[in-house]
């Protein structure tokens, strides 16, 4: 009884969170075409309202999914394997070290599903990682497959090797990963059950999350993705392959044509085509596999480059699959995937956000404009209740409220890397291709390295002290609002310095 009516509550507040978002974002619209501002004022205030826009975009969604989780679906339906329900479990690696390597093939060759074949894919060109590779394989009876070209990458390893595997299905799980004896009796029932489902998905965990500050805060922000993001996308039909952890059932990847080599981010891409062919996916919001989350800066700043890269790639996929081929997902599907490959455009409406309260404070220059007595109304109670909507959203589910600030500190630290890859990948720039995240060995990244960072930083802590001198001479509300925002930002930024450290 008591679980319902906090479930009651919940949901009240994210209708009211929605409703908020909905008037502000009228009421903004109101003002800025009827605003008394200068021309180049003015379009100032079009990029900064649809940088707002497409913020809150995403959060209408994002706390959508926060209510869809407690509506959930009806169980899934299973189905004893047959003899034909053989696993290939693929383990790509590329220059990983011995130790890593070893304990997912460890752990992959103690899983509990009798009929399974485990592959090591070694695309390593250095002589130490292949000897290593050698090494393994024969020490613990699994299978080595090696090639003489690079080509695809990560995608084109499995797509070769799927040349030589011959079982019903193909589980996938990353050089750092170790899923737990009952993986494949979780999900291979699932599959079995519903020959028209391509992939289940499965969540990934870190468990060094004591290495570093950068480790704990890279967990808490994937926390966010599986424990809500995945469970709406689930149930729009619309859930895409993570890349690892993964079970596929081989008929679907033949059926699109394998792996798709032309991209870094080949799991959202491969999905993107499944779902389009009208496969099924789904996702098991358990946690199987354990893996190793990025432990310094430098580390955090190559995955989330190859992430926002990819998936800027995808969006252009998702474009002309929209123009030529509009019923080729339903408005659901449609929707959650403008989600996912517009993410990581995320960068350029932050940047705009920290902009505009520096021009006015060292111009005067308006970038936003709205009566003080509707700004009270709306925006206030809009992010107060956001705030709080999201932060005893994630309190529930045990993590706590000072860690999950530190994700939004390091999301704010990512937005040079964002502006820069995302473009990359829009425009098809890029040419370096897939990027393995380093793994294990915290270091301090040179501040020099981080200089747009820094930069960012210094600026924002300038205009506040500028603004202060002046809020000193002549009590401005507008500046005191403009204050408080790079005030925020400011702290936010200030991460640089705490995640910066072994």
């Amino acid at each position: 009884m008591q679980e319902n009516k906090r479930s009651w509550f919940l949901i009240t507040k994210v209708t009211v969170l929605l409703v908020l978002i909905i008037l502000y974002t009228i009421v903004r619209l109101y003002y800025l075409f009827g605003s008394p501002l200068q021309p180049f004022e003015q379009v100032c205030s079009v990029i900064f309202f649809l940088s707002e826009a497409f913020i809150l975009f995403h959060s209408f969604f994002f706390f959508l999914d926060i209510v869809r989780e407690h509506f959930p679906e009806a169980p899934y339906k299973e189905k004893v394997p047959g003899a034909d329900a053989s696993v290939a479990i693929l383990i790509p690696a590329r220059h990983e070290p011995k130790d890593i390597i070893q304990n997912t093939l460890l752990t992959c060759t103690s899983l509990a599903y009798e009929n399974k074949k485990v592959y090591l894919l070694d695309d390593s060109t250095i002589e130490k990682y292949k000897q290593e590779a050698r090494e393994l394989s024969e020490s613990l009876g699994v299978e080595l497959f090696t090639r003489s070209n690079n080509k695809g990458a990560k995608a084109g390893m499995i797509n070769q090797a799927l040349n030589v595997v011959k079982e019903k299905y193909v589980a996938i799980f990353d050089a750092d990963q170790n899923p737990m004896p009952g993986f494949l009796d979780l999900v291979i029932p699932v599959l079995e059950a519903d020959e028209k489902l391509a992939f289940m998905q499965t969540p990934q965990f870190y468990s060094n999350i004591d290495a570093s500050p950068v480790a704990m805060a890279a967990h808490n922000q994937q926390a966010i993705f599986y424990e809500y993001i995945c469970v709406g996308k689930t149930m729009n039909k619309a859930m895409f392959c993570c890349g690892t952890n993964v079970v596929f059932r081989r008929t679907a990847l033949e059926d699109v044509g394998r792996f798709v080599e032309d991209t870094v981010t080949e799991d959202m891409a491969t999905s993107l085509k499944l779902h389009a062919n009208g496969w099924k996916s789904s996702f098991i919001h358990k946690a199987y596999t354990f893996g190793m989350a990025p432990e310094d800066l430098a580390s955090y700043f190559t995955q989330q480059q190859r992430w926002s890269l990819g998936t800027s790639q995808i969006f252009r996929k998702l474009l002309k699959l929209f123009i030529t081929d509009r019923k080729a997902l339903t408005p659901s599907q449609w929707v959650e995937y403008f989600l996912s490959t517009t993410y990581y455009f995320i960068g350029w409406p932050y940047f705009f956000l920290i902009l505009g309260p520096v021009m006015y404070v060292f111009f005067n220059l308006r970038s936003f404009y709205i009566d003080q007595f509707a700004y009270a109304l709306t925006f206030v109670p809009l992010f107060i209740l956001s705030n709080i909507v999201f932060y005893q959203s994630m309190i529930t589910k045990k993590y706590k409220l000072s860690n999950m600030f530190k994700v939004q500190m390091l999301t704010m630290m990512s937005i040079p890397v964002y502006l820069v890859s995302s473009i990359n990948g829009l425009f098809n720039l890029d040419k370096k291709g897939f990027r393995v995240t380093p793994k294990g060995g915290g270091r301090n990244v040179p501040f020099r390295s981080l200089w747009p960072q820094l930069l960012l930083f210094c600026i924002l802590l300038f205009s506040f002290f500028w603004g202060l001198s002046k809020l000193y001479y002549s009590w401005d509300p507008v500046l005191a609002i403009n204050m408080f925002w790079i005030g925020f930002q400011s702290v936010l930024l200030s991460g640089i310095f705490h995640f910066n450290k072994k």
